[in-house]
């Protein structure tokens, strides 16, 4: 499995927010998210949008002429949980590996107006390996893209509250998960994070919210400053395992500290489930798409911090307080490598 920072063929994305599940509040503002994140993306790579018949011209209207629509059954928005993790072979061969996506361990979505259902979502892994072209690659385990960091060189960080939750693959060792993991997408070495103590939490602690790598031998990861939030234990929880860790090639890792914001908009920041975080950015051909929540100092924090560790790219900052509902930038987003 190649870095998010090499070199992308294409983004891939889902259009499938409907009124059921996002309710008619957020319902316009999620749309108008996912298409700012796209036209955005599209300055610096092609972007392949999958979208309900029904919706085709709601999202052609939206996102223009600069994203290519594709024609999918779909239940919500999450690409990077629902969509394959493409991966690649020294014959210049395209896999994309399907980890059999069941609901987040068939919970809810924390803005759904009902039971999240996820039979078309489950079937956009193997779909979308089609249409990219690239040869399916069934798992024996069940987890999400989000549930996975890599630096490209043998290195993955991943947290076992999700990967391990019995909610996945019960019964199933760490070991097992391991050799799995190892064979699919090319690790010599994973790095476990305990992950989140709240048991509510949609995603059961995905990784991309916690840490990610920058380049290899480099960490950027959050820092949560309120005392009354779990997160506030657990990152520091993490701090303290990847700074005592190493990756695959021995580099003792550097960590980088990332504080979220301290206030956010009100409009929807107030809603349960609000992601607030800085982790959750995308990394494309040229430009690091991050988000903003209206915390000045913070958000221009975040901006300077991801210049440092990205100098090569631009750093653009959205309002993505839709998406936010739920999610992150990089919870939409699924890249495909070039080959």
């Amino acid at each position: 499995m190649p870095d998010e920072g090499a070199p992308h063929a294409a983004t891939w994305m889902a259009f499938g927010a409907d009124v059921e599940l996002w309710g008619t509040k957020l319902l316009p503002v999620i749309r108008n998210n996912l298409a700012s994140v796209a036209k955005t993306i599209t300055v610096y790579e092609p972007v392949k949008m999958l979208v309900r018949e029904e919706d085709y011209d709601i999202a052609a209207r939206l996102c223009g002429p600069s994203v290519s629509l594709v024609v999918q059954p779909l239940d919500d928005v999450w690409l990077r949980d629902t969509g394959p993790v493409f991966v690649t072979n020294p014959a210049g061969q395209l896999g994309a590996v399907g980890f059999n996506f069941n609901g987040w361990g068939n919970k809810p979505q924390p803005y759904a107006r009902k039971q999240h259902l996820y039979a078309r979502d489950a079937k956009v892994a193997e779909h979308l390996a089609g249409a990219a072209q690239a040869i399916f690659l069934k798992a024996d385990l069940v987890l999400e893209g989000g549930g996975i960091e890599v630096d490209g060189e043998g290195t993955a960080i991943i947290t076992e509250s999700c990967v391990l939750n019995p909610n996945r693959n019960p019964d199933v060792p760490k070991a097992k998960c391991e050799d799995e993991l190892s064979r699919l997408l090319g690790l010599d070495k994973i790095i476990w994070l305990p992950g989140c103590h709240n048991k509510d939490d949609i995603t059961d602690g995905h990784t991309d919210f916690y840490a990610r790598f920058t380049s290899p031998g480099v960490v950027v990861a959050g820092l949560e400053m309120d005392t009354s939030f779990d997160d506030y234990e657990v990152t520091r929880e993490h701090l303290a395992i990847l700074r005592k860790s190493t990756d695959a090639r021995g580099r003792h890792l550097k960590v980088v500290e990332l504080q979220g914001p301290s206030t956010v908009r009100p409009k929807y920041g107030n809603d349960d489930g609000f992601a607030a975080g800085y982790i959750n950015f995308y990394v494309c051909n040229g430009a690091v798409i991050a988000p903003e929540f209206g915390d000045a100092a913070a958000d221009r924090n975040a901006r300077d911090k991801l210049r440092d560790l990205y100098p090569d790219r631009e750093i653009i900052q959205l309002d993505i307080d839709g998406i936010a509902a739920g999610g992150g930038i990089h919870c939409v987003t699924q890249q495909q490598p070039r080959l």
